[in-house]
């Protein structure tokens, strides 16, 4: 008993032994980025533009490979089902969450499979309304809501897009019904808004300034938990009385679940001081992303709380994607 008692013991150290080795001698090949959309999207520039200085801190390449599909689900379960070893990234973004509960016969859990490294940047959506409706204020798109439900329909790029899911959890909180026209992409979509035959949606708050500045679109709130420098001016939903409706977009650094704590921790130490140059931050912030890093913990907490909620939404309106 006690030979297999020490037996267990030695094993135990060697396993501890060897983690601990590994995570002392990495980095020590190349590091792959994932990008489960394609170029040009936001988590694609995020990629880009932290993987010079990341290469130049941890003194080994770091390069982004690009693998759409399934709305972000095909890259995702590639890191997912990659050996935990530190060299395969994630750049994830709270649509996984959604994607990975809309879609049928998804592989990953996005709250097993992933160990959070860091949080990259957010991006602000803001409530427009198109100037032709009348729609003035946020309280006036409710009003008309509900008195005429189905009345207002309002688009999205996509079936479980931010876009989209944002106004699903805005009327649910708001007790409304709206016509939602999904689109296949943003181009159609911010066409048809323009033009009228949308009467409202959600857009990035800095394309959608743009828009309003011009008088083409009506500003009726952001999405976020204060109001964005973008548009001073115009009050989040939550100052409008509405709680619970903070649908900002996130974007963040994953790796797969098992990956040693020392990596992780050396990971998110050298992402937070990249994105904490300002270089880096003007970058992003051009491309409408406002840089922000977070620890671990608090990302997994970010993750868990997020998952759960848009689970609700998507349960309650039944959303699937073909």
């Amino acid at each position: 008993m006690k030979k297999m008692t020490i037996r267990v013991m030695l094993g135990s150290l060697m396993v501890a032994f060897s983690v601990a080795s590994q995570a002392q001698a990495w980095p020590g090949q190349t590091i792959k980025i994932v990008v489960p959309f394609t170029p040009g999207t936001g988590m694609d520039t995020i990629a880009r533009t932290v993987s010079p200085k990341l290469a130049e801190r941890l003194g080994q390449p770091v390069v982004v490979q690009n693998i759409p599909g399934a709305s972000g689900n095909i890259g995702a379960d590639n890191v997912a089902r990659a050996t935990p070893d530190g060299y395969t990234v994630l750049m994830g973004a709270n649509t996984m969450l959604i994607t990975s509960q809309i879609y049928k016969n998804v592989s990953f859990n996005p709250t097993q499979d992933f160990s959070p490294v860091s949080m990259a940047a957010y991006g602000t959506l803001m409530l427009v309304a198109n100037p032709k409706t009348g729609i003035k204020s946020m309280k006036d798109l409710v009003t008309l809501a509900k008195s005429k439900p189905g009345f207002i329909s309002y688009g999205s790029p996509g079936i479980g897009t931010p876009h989209h899911m944002a106004m699903e959890l805005f009327k649910a909180e708001t007790q409304t019904f709206m016509l939602h026209v999904p689109y296949k992409g943003t181009a159609g979509y911010v066409q048809d808004l323009l033009g009228g035959e949308l009467m409202a949606g959600f857009l990035p708050v800095h394309v959608a300034q743009g828009f309003v500045s011009a008088g083409k679109l009506t500003a009726l709130a952001v999405g976020g938990n204060e109001r964005h420098p973008v548009a001073p001016t115009v009050p989040t939903i939550q100052e409008l009385g509405v709680k619970g409706v903070n649908v900002d977009m996130w974007y963040a650094f994953f790796v797969p679940s098992k990956t040693p704590s020392p990596v992780v921790g050396r990971l998110h130490t050298e992402i937070a001081a990249v994105l904490k140059l300002p270089e880096i931050q003007s970058v992003l912030s051009k491309a409408g992303l406002d840089a922000s890093s977070s620890t671990p913990a608090e990302l997994t907490a970010v993750v868990g709380k997020d998952y759960q909620r848009w689970g609700s939404v998507i349960k309650r309106n039944a959303i699937a994607a073909d």
